[in-house]
């Protein structure tokens, strides 16, 4: 019976965290909004770039999906390309809608079923996936930093603003190179880093190395397809090409709300949002929503407000600037959710499941 009750308690707990956390991100998100002018601040849109970004919502599947295939090719070379984007599908729409991130386990263990496959070798590239997204998007960000001299004449942000994202950018750049850093010496030196890696671990609880183990060893799995640094070069290409089209997707979003910018300023709010949708809350609430304004207000709205205008002045603009943020923001992360997870219900219909098998199936595993 306490054996029942313990992990019960956890997940209470884990969710009731989960929800604070949300109501918390959500509570700033919704401050300074002039609910008078809100409507029209949503409905205000370019009708063309508008119903592009509604039709082209869900299609950030079919790049990954692409590159999945890269990563899969080593334990099946004949992959049907369906199953990699219905997996894709599938686990999206189980992570925008059940908390904790279960989509991440619920996608490679639906492809490892349909397509025959080791299940820990399909858990194993989802790790490879995620890190090297850092990677790529970290990439693309400090890129766009390092070429401020070309471009500062066209956009501007305030020396607060490029302060913080500098700063990222570098302490990001930094990580990319210990990333892949430690990825070579895996593949090179693999038993030397793991003596290396189980003495770091030795301080710490059992259950936390354990953990940690457990996810290099299904890192490993992934690591698979890395048979030479022209395999690493092209996956890291595949990884920038998920990301130009997110930029691309939100450069359509910005066009849409009237906001005309040049392309490549879209990199830093893109990479402020992939930070924002990587805090577990359901269907990013909160974190997606918070970290978009706060990107849209500090990168492109904030350096409209001139800085000698009288205070009531100021006030009334950040307001009605702060309404058109969270506006925007609302619009573009319905439009994504509904959007994937249209697709998502379509794929489980036709394979003949439903969201609670896909979450016993996650957590069955996890167990």
């Amino acid at each position: 019976m306490n054996g029942l009750k313990s992990p019960m308690k956890k997940n209470i707990l884990r969710y009731g965290l989960i929800l604070i956390l949300t109501a918390v991100l959500l509570f700033f998100f919704f401050r300074s909004v002039d609910w008078d002018s809100f409507f029209a601040s949503v409905t205000n849109v370019n009708v063309f770039f508008f119903a592009l970004m509604v039709v082209l919502g869900p299609f950030h599947i079919i790049p990954r999906a692409l590159r999945w295939r890269y990563l899969i090719l080593p334990e099946k070379k004949d992959v049907k390309f369906y199953n990699l984007v219905a997996g894709q599908a599938i686990g999206f729409t189980v992570t925008l809608i059940l908390p904790g991130r279960l989509g991440e386990i619920v996608k490679p263990l639906y492809l490892a079923r349909k397509e025959k496959i080791s299940e820990g070798f399909a858990l194993g590239t989802v790790v490879v996936e995620r890190i090297f997204d850092i990677i790529a998007m970290v990439f693309l960000l400090a890129a766009f930093l390092l070429a401020r001299p070309l471009y500062v004449s066209q956009f501007s942000v305030s020396v607060e603003a490029y302060s913080w994202l500098f700063k990222l950018g570098m302490l990001g750049l930094a990580l990319d190179i210990v990333i892949i850093g430690f990825v070579l010496c895996l593949h090179f030196f693999r038993e030397a880093t793991l003596r290396i890696l189980n003495a770091v671990l030795k301080p710490f609880p059992a259950k936390f190395s354990s953990k940690v183990r457990s996810l290099i060893e299904e890192f490993l799995q992934g690591l698979r397809f890395f048979r030479s640094f022209f395999d690493l070069a092209r996956f890291f290409l595949l990884s920038l090409l998920v990301w130009a089209s997110m930029v691309v997707y939100y450069w359509f979003f910005f066009l849409a709300y009237r906001e005309v910018l040049p392309v490549y300023t879209v990199i830093p709010y893109v990479f402020a949002t992939m930070i924002g949708a990587a805090i577990p809350t359901p269907g990013m609430a909160g974190g997606f929503d918070f970290f978009s304004k706060k990107a849209i207000m500090s990168l492109y709205f904030s350096p409209r407000i001139p800085a000698d205008a009288p205070s009531a002045v100021r006030l009334a603009m950040e307001r009605d600037l702060s309404t058109k943020a969270t506006a925007m923001t609302l619009a573009v992360h319905a439009i994504q959710v509904v959007m994937t997870c249209l697709v998502g219900f379509v794929i489980l219909w036709k394979e003949g499941l439903s969201l609670l098998k896909l979450k016993k199936m996650g957590e069955e595993f996890q167990e």
